[in-house]
């Protein structure tokens, strides 16, 4: 089982949430496809629910804010520097959407947009570290940047973060995110064949299942769609869904779990 007991390190992925139009259905939703845990919280944390595998936290499930915002996955990048990372974003070109605030006792947070478009979440780490529970069945395995101008996403997570990116061996055109020397996530160009051009930036969520094609007929069977097909590819089998309420993710069988 990969548990992470320790805090990330700055410009790592730590934690992913969704707000939902339908609470409730959203947990039943992702309980269904995933086995997580989790339960409506109480009043005064906004009925915020930590989802949990095995007892520890994988991801977060909330009700939306405003009638208008969009469902998405939110992608958290770690820092352990949380009011320097938030001055850096507008420095290097980004735009804050939120201003920094603290999430009781467990970190600090915002939430911000990179200079492409693709909007993620920092999160500075007190008693909360993110996910503690990644990279097996039923949790998040991947997270990954496709963005309209590589060249500017590229300098701007560099400059915000510190971080490095690779030519991936399977594609040349595709980045590795490295902190460290050690690969965390994905970004790529996104093509006009592959994603049309009406799709912005953004930010994807990837989670590791053992079965791509029967995740696929559960999540259709509750009323999700299938986005791109189960299809096999040099990191393994993958598909992406968008859920109920239109929040997009892919899933993958991958062959180096690691």
């Amino acid at each position: 089982m990969p548990e992470v007991n320790e805090p990330y390190a700055t410009g790592t992925p730590c934690w992913i949430d969704l707000m939902a139009p339908d609470h409730q259905g959203a947990l039943d939703f992702y309980r269904d496809l995933f086995g997580w845990e989790g339960e409506i919280g109480p009043a005064e944390q906004g009925g915020y629910s930590v989802c949990t595998k095995n007892g520890r936290p994988v991801a977060g499930i909330g009700p939306v804010m405003a009638p208008d915002a969009p469902t998405v996955w939110t992608t958290y990048i770690s820092t352990d520097d949380a009011p320097a990372t938030f001055s850096a974003v507008t420095a290097a070109g980004g735009r804050t959407l939120t201003e920094l605030m603290d999430v009781m006792t467990l970190g600090q947070m915002a939430v911000v947009e990179d200079p492409a478009g693709a909007v993620f979440g920092i999160w500075g780490p007190k008693d909360f570290i993110g996910a503690q529970i990644v990279n097996e069945p039923g949790a998040l395995i991947w997270n990954e940047c496709n963005t309209r101008d590589a060249a500017a996403a590229t300098a701007f997570y560099s400059r915000v973060f510190g971080i490095g990116f690779h030519d991936a061996e399977f594609m040349p055109s595709y980045k590795e995110i490295q902190v460290n020397g050690r690969t965390v996530g994905g970004l790529q160009q996104m093509s006009e064949e592959a994603f049309g051009t009406e799709l912005p930036s953004h930010w994807l969520s990837y989670f590791a299942v053992d079965d791509v094609d029967s995740t696929l007929d559960a999540a259709v069977k509750r009323n999700a769609d299938v986005i791109m097909p189960a299809q096999d590819t040099p990191v393994g089998r993958m598909a992406t869904i968008r859920d109920p309420w239109g929040a997009v993710f892919s899933v993958i069988s991958p062959k180096q779990p690691d």
